[in-house]
């Protein structure tokens, strides 16, 4: 017996099922750690079950490798896109899945196999992953440049919600046998040829309507010639996966079933573009070397770090001279315009803010899409079938994300209650914690 198959046979139970419930996505991590601690999760080799608009894992840019080792400073460091990847380079995680709705589309479809670990240049941490998301945040380096290293499978899985195309009225009772159920979004199917099989996944289940009703839902791939909605859920795979080890984490930010970008409501139509001119990520080509790859990276980084010192340079002092100064450089014309335009309609810029903002104005820009009840609702559905055919978390992270509006704050009530009630469909009474409520009570 391995070592690992013999820490997972000895791992505590929880004797019902732990939920915490946080407003910032970070706060999760302690929650997790303490799991580790009293044995109820193993130490290494954990499944992270991850259903987010965003992926979270960034990585804190400038904080040294070896912070992982101690957790207080750890999670004072973390914020709320970059708690996840600290994690892997401590050894916690190993298998990471990040379900994402169908506007979030920040990451590649399919497996990623790379390592995280920690540049012997700098000290940090980065990842060997070549994917847009962290090459346009300057954290790629060659393997051979990272040491202590981890490796890390992540699957990046596209969740469908689906409508029920039928002619009945919206508010009549839907029997159970024409609920809509989950469709993945399997882009690993078309990238590799050597994939391993599916498992058998769930039955394909078809609702018929009349043939002069149209489909008026966008989720809903609905066919003009058969005048039929087919939905389907392929979690064979993903099911053996989760299997191969004895416990993993669930964990679901709820602005996953509705989401803002805070930071575009803040700007102007124009003033956006212009942050997104100054901050752009020109995605590379395909088959670039490793040498190419890493120019491509010390590109962006000196670029981040030009616009850094710029906004703290306008922060001490916004005068014309010093905006003048700065425009000056290659790339940064339209910093006059933008300065200009929120000058007029504020008194004193807040120009950390628009840094932060503009770091989300790249390749990887932050997802928008406010749904209506409705599209919640077949969000929750999707949920409910793809849980119901996986075995148990251990324990079940949720994060509320609406203290800074990622989550509307006027849904985020609702949709924390049906996620809720979804859980204990599934798994009966839980021990759930509101971390986030001044009155936190086990229900």
């Amino acid at each position: 017996m391995s070592d690992s198959t013999g820490e997972n046979a000895r791992l505590r139970r929880y004797p019902e099922l732990p939920v915490w419930v946080v407003e910032d996505h970070q706060e999760v991590l302690p929650f997790v750690y303490r799991a580790i601690g009293s044995k109820h999760l193993p130490a290494s080799n954990i499944r992270f079950l991850h259903f987010d608009s965003h992926p979270d894992l960034l990585i804190p840019v400038n904080m040294p490798a070896d912070t992982v080792f101690d957790k207080e400073t750890l999670f004072g460091e973390l914020s709320i896109e970059n708690w996840i990847m600290p994690a892997v380079y401590a050894g916690h995680f190993s298998h990471v899945i990040w379900f994402h709705p169908t506007w979030a589309q920040q990451m590649r479809e399919g497996k990623h196999h790379f390592f995280v670990g920690k540049d012997i240049s700098t000290t940090t941490i980065r990842v060997t992953s070549t994917d847009h998301y962290f090459l346009s945040d300057g954290l790629y380096v060659p393997e051979d440049q990272l040491e202590n290293q981890k490796p890390l499978q992540l699957d990046v899985i596209m969740v469908k919600p689906y409508k029920l195309c039928n002619n009945q009225d919206e508010n009549a009772a839907v029997s159970s046998a024409k609920k809509p159920k989950l469709a993945l979004e399997d882009a690993e199917n078309a990238v590799s040829a050597n994939c391993d099989s599916h498992l058998e996944g769930l039955q394909k289940d078809t609702v018929t309507q009349k043939s002069d009703q149209a489909c008026r839902e966008p989720s809903c791939p609905c066919s003009s010639e058969s005048q039929q909605c087919h939905s389907t859920a392929n979690t064979g795979e993903m099911l053996e996966m989760v299997k191969k080890g004895d416990a993993f984490v669930l964990d679901i930010d709820l602005d996953f079933f509705s989401v803002k970008n805070p930071f575009k409501e803040m700007f102007t139509q124009e003033e956006y573009k212009i942050l997104q001119e100054l901050y752009q990520f020109k995605k590379p080509a395909s088959n670039l070397t490793e040498d190419d790859l890493v120019d491509v990276v010390d590109t962006r980084i000196h670029q981040l770090e030009d616009l850094e010192a710029t906004f703290a340079d306008l922060c001490d002092g916004d005068d014309e001279e010093t905006i003048q100064r700065w425009a000056s450089n290659p790339g940064m014309e339209s910093l006059v315009p933008l300065v200009q335009s929120l000058k007029k309609r504020m008194e004193v810029p807040d120009y950390e803010m628009v840094h932060q903002a503009g770091l989300t104005c790249d390749y990887s820009e932050l997802p928008h899409h406010i749904s209506t009840e409705q599209e919640i609702e077949y969000l929750i559905q999707s949920v409910y079938y793809l849980l119901k055919n996986l075995p148990k978390p251990t324990l079940v992270t949720i994060a509320r994300s609406s203290l800074d509006d990622y989550c509307p704050s006027e849904q985020v009530d609702i949709i924390q209650e049906k996620v809720l009630n979804v859980l204990r469909s599934l798994y009966g009474t839980l021990d759930t914690h509101l971390v986030y409520s001044a009155e936190s009570s086990p229900s």
